[in-house]
């Protein structure tokens, strides 16, 4: 059976994420996240899509991103994943690839989900408690979108740039709402969400994705039924 295509539209957010093969390590060296960083500036130009927020972790990498085409996450995931891993390979003298199958991705409503879900990529080293706080995380947006370090990478969507007037009082603002921990609820829907690459937001929005899209945006894992009080690695 082919596989189905991923769920994207023009102009609406998208969380992504992608592990490595069998949750191994992606990342070696600090020079291996610039490298990535620089191939995913290069992509973002490339196929007009714009970062609001990432995070990388040590096996896996978060973002959420906005592609003026439909096509354009594809090949800015195919452009990223086949540059990083060709200079690791050649580097470390592999083969392969380094990635655990496609990326996921869900649809993001802007409206009622996007803060939250920027603030859950860039929380996910203080979750996995390898920080105290978001800002002591060298490997995210968190200290541009909250406190203007400079990151070319990143484009604020129009719902942070609604969070105040100027510069100033929406990083303000922002820094208050990441201040806030999510809750543990919000945190697991965020993660059924990506890994079922359903909508993230309520049925409207859900229907409004599949009247676009022409067919149903996700699927559902098979296995046994989550058991209630399971997690979702973040």
């Amino acid at each position: 059976m082919p596989r189905k295509p991923r769920p994207y539209l023009s102009g609406m957010p998208c969380h992504i994420i992608q592990r490595g093969n069998n949750r191994q390590t992606c990342f070696f060296a600090p020079g291996d996240y610039r490298f990535y960083l620089d191939c995913l500036r290069y992509a973002c130009r490339r196929y007009q899509v714009q970062v609001h927020a990432y995070v990388l972790m040590t096996n896996h990498v978060h973002m959420l991103l906005t592609p003026a085409d439909p096509h354009g996450i594809s090949l800015l995931m195919q452009s990223l994943g086949r540059r990083y891993v060709q200079r690791i390979n050649q580097r470390d003298g592999r083969s392969g690839t380094m990635w655990e199958g496609r990326h996921k991705a869900c649809l993001v409503d802007a409206d009622a989900y996007l803060l939250t879900c920027q603030r859950y990529i860039e929380l996910n080293p203080v979750r996995a408690r390898i920080v105290d706080t978001p800002g002591d995380y060298r490997w995210s947006s968190f200290r541009c979108n909250a406190f203007g370090e400079p990151d070319p990478l990143i484009t604020p969507h129009p719902t942070y740039q609604s969070l105040g007037e100027n510069i100033a009082t929406r990083r303000k603002a922002y820094r208050e709402l990441v201040s806030t921990e999510l809750a543990p609820g919000v945190v697991q829907e965020i993660g059924r969400a990506i890994e079922c690459s359903k909508p993230l937001g309520d049925t409207h929005f859900a229907a409004r994705v599949e009247a676009e899209l022409g067919r149903g945006p996700g699927h559902y894992k098979r296995g046994r039924p989550r058991k209630s009080g399971e997690g979702i690695e973040s």
